[in-house]
């Protein structure tokens, strides 16, 4: 595709299916011209660099988060919606957490999510910094949860092109949690597997992370029910 025929929508488009697909490990401007049909050097000439890209790529990803409407629901249910909405396009989008480190992701799409989950916890109750802390935790918390995910594609990727070393590797890995008796006993549980944990782990951390921040809030305002 001839450099002014691309559009930088074309591209960055292009780059989170090729992130998706790849990962931080396989992304590159020459894979990416292929995938486009052009050549690296009219894609370089719509984003300036291949970290500017990656981070107009996050934005898009980050702009995917549908935002409750405070006035027609609560504060909880739409803390509870905004961290779903985060885990899940973390999830669709594994090479984020990557990117976390290695690149500053500061753009509209994420501005976007940023605003609004500090208007859920002021309407909360939360004022000032603790506005900020209560939104804080709960990120950091769902940040936490799709690191495991994040960590076992990263790995299939490096680890599929040798089967017999993945095996190997489990099997040691194995060997070591059979030393230990809590670890032994949850070894034919889905709790086993790499960066793994048991089904709704998310949801019930989530919501007694909620909790917690209710019993703050009742603490500051006596006679408050949780949660209104």
């Amino acid at each position: 595709m001839p450099r002014d025929t691309l559009t930088r929508e074309q591209i960055v488009q292009a780059a989170v299916e090729l992130l998706d697909a790849e990962g931080m490990e396989g992304f590159n401007m020459r894979a990416l011209g292929k995938r486009l049909g052009s050549a690296a050097t009219a894609v370089y000439w719509h984003v300036g660099s291949k970290d500017n890209l990656i981070a107009l790529a996050a934005d898009q990803a980050w702009s995917e988060i549908a935002l409750p409407d405070l006035t027609a629901t609560g504060w909880r249910t739409a803390a509870t919606a905004m961290a779903e909405g985060l885990h899940a396009m973390l999830t669709r989008h594994p090479w984020l957490v990557q990117a976390f480190g290695s690149f500053l992701m500061f753009g509209p799409g994420k501005a976007r999510y940023d605003d609004h989950t500090l208007a859920v916890y002021e309407a909360a109750g939360f004022t000032g910094a603790l506005a900020d802390q209560a939104a804080a935790a709960v990120f950091t918390f769902v940040l936490g949860n799709a690191l495991g995910p994040a960590a076992a594609a990263s790995l299939s990727r490096k680890l599929s092109g040798d089967g017999q070393l993945m095996r190997d590797n489990m099997a040691e890995a194995r060997e070591i949690a059979a030393q230990f008796p809590r670890l032994r006993a949850r070894l034919e549980t889905p709790a086993a597997a790499y960066a793994a944990a048991p089904d709704d782990t998310f949801a019930f951390g989530l919501q007694a992370l909620l909790d917690g921040l209710d019993a703050q809030l009742a603490g500051r305002h006596p006679g408050t029910a949780p949660g209104e």
